[in-house]
């Protein structure tokens, strides 16, 4: 071998061994970290994240981080003020989804009976619910920019949950600079900014300071009022992305948790039958169910709940960040650390499931059939850092599933035993495996 061949070499071992020498003292720095497999210089614990990121993260401690801090207490606290200003948790809102789920009913009973795809089906109703508040008016079904939005939105969720989204995530700076498919997510989000930002320019040039028609009218409100702040979040860049993370979050697990339920619900006709019969009895064939109806269903209501609880549409929660040096069953995460809480891992917790890995609607009624709290059902996390619109997912799954259901039977293509529920891709995200089904009127 070449003498320079031979240096060559040589340094590159130094160097991996310099590298992984800084990253084992920084696990091991300001305490003792909880166990993981010893990651390797510059990819990190990338080979233990197979596709299935959520069974992987069980084994690492590993994070990406999101906003937090005084950023993040100053966007929740006014986009929880806001929201509820246009309805969430208020009767309008309701009436929102009821209109909205009887657009979709129309919808359905154009394809006749005849085999469809329910992806944009659904998340054009949902989405034009969030749209609603977000952007003070809903969009028409057939609308193209609209169509692609949703393409957007779904492609999207599916790129967030491949590996390649993660590497890329880790190491953006050099990624960013490499060809390969981590580059697709970028483009996506940012034509879906571009988008929103030209609904904030919209917005500004009929802005009435008195009269706010939207969320994006409240936030603009807000950046006036803070302009001679210099510790203020309020401002475009952060207009945009709440907006966008409002209408993203607001489209895609509402709507993929219903794709998720309707398959479900064809697996196993006999829940189906149930949930019928209750609708029937409680709702009749005429009545627009409304969100009063749930405490009258406790079987419609656990079947609800269990999807949520088998499909774990976001695993890994979302990320927080230890803001002090923090001691949790014998280790010590040091300040700064950014931790994931798997929700999967207590959706699917023996100890409060008797069948964490079945479907059965039964883990939410008791003997008598009445509804059971689970305090282990926490499919919007938990804390603090709660799903914000976790009152709004709430009534639109029990108004869009009452709805369906009181007018359609569900039929699958396939055999109930054959019918495949497994994600599509299972990352950031499970997503619903594609799939087509008819529609009977009942």
């Amino acid at each position: 071998m070449e003498l320079g061949g031979a240096v060559t070499i040589f340094l590159a071992l130094c160097l991996s061994c310099l590298l992984l020498l800084s990253a084992w003292k920084k696990m091991h720095k300001g305490g003792k970290l909880p166990p993981g497999p010893t990651p390797l210089p510059f990819l990190g614990n990338l080979l233990q994240l197979k596709t299935e990121t959520f069974k992987s993260f069980m084994a690492v401690s590993q994070g990406v981080a999101l906003a937090n801090g005084e950023r993040w207490r100053q966007l929740r606290r006014f986009s929880l003020t806001a929201l509820r200003n246009f309805g969430m948790g208020k009767r309008s809102i309701e009436e929102r989804i009821q209109e909205e789920a009887q657009f979709l009913l129309e919808e359905f009973r154009k394809t006749r009976g005849l085999p469809f795809d329910p992806i944009f089906f659904l998340s054009r109703t949902v989405s034009n619910v969030i749209s609603a508040v977000v952007f003070g008016s809903r969009f028409d079904y057939e609308d193209e920019t609209f169509l692609s939005l949703l393409r957007m939105i779904n492609e999207s969720f599916v790129e967030m949950s491949t590996p390649w989204a993660q590497l890329y995530d880790m190491y953006s700076c050099v990624m960013q600079y490499l060809p390969g498919r981590h580059h697709r997510i970028y483009h996506l989000i940012e034509d879906l900014k571009a988008f929103i930002a030209e609904r904030v320019k919209i917005n500004q040039a009929s802005l009435d300071p008195n009269a706010p028609r939207d969320f994006i009218d409240c936030f603009l409100i807000q950046m006036e009022k803070e302009k001679k702040n210099p510790d203020s979040e309020f401002n475009t860049k952060n207009l945009v992305l709440t907006t966008l993370n409002l209408f993203f979050a607001g489209t895609e697990t509402v709507s993929s948790t219903l794709r998720y339920g309707f398959l479900f619900l064809m697996k196993y006709p006999e829940v189906e039958e149930k949930v019928h019969q209750e609708i029937d009895h409680v709702i009749g064939r005429n009545r627009v169910p409304a969100s009063e109806d749930r405490m009258k269903m406790p079987y419609t209501d656990a079947v609800i709940h269990e999807i949520q609880r088998v499909t774990d549409i976001v695993p890994m929660g979302v990320p927080h960040t230890v803001i002090r040096d923090t001691q949790f069953r014998g280790f010590t995460l040091p300040k700064g650390t950014n931790v994931f809480p798997l929700l999967g891992s207590v959706l699917r917790d023996a100890k409060y499931f008797s069948h964490p890995e079945e479907f059965n609607p039964g883990h939410f009624l008791d003997e008598s059939g009445r509804f059971k709290k689970n305090d282990a059902f926490v499919p919007f996390s938990s804390g603090k850092r709660v799903c914000l619109g976790e009152a709004l997912a709430r009534m639109e799954l029990f108004l869009y599933f009452t709805t369906t259901l009181q007018s359609f039977s569900l039929k699958p293509l396939l055999p109930p035993t054959a019918i495949d529920t497994s994600p599509k891709v299972s990352g950031f995200g499970n997503v619903p495996p594609t799939y087509e089904m008819c529609l009977v009127p009942r």
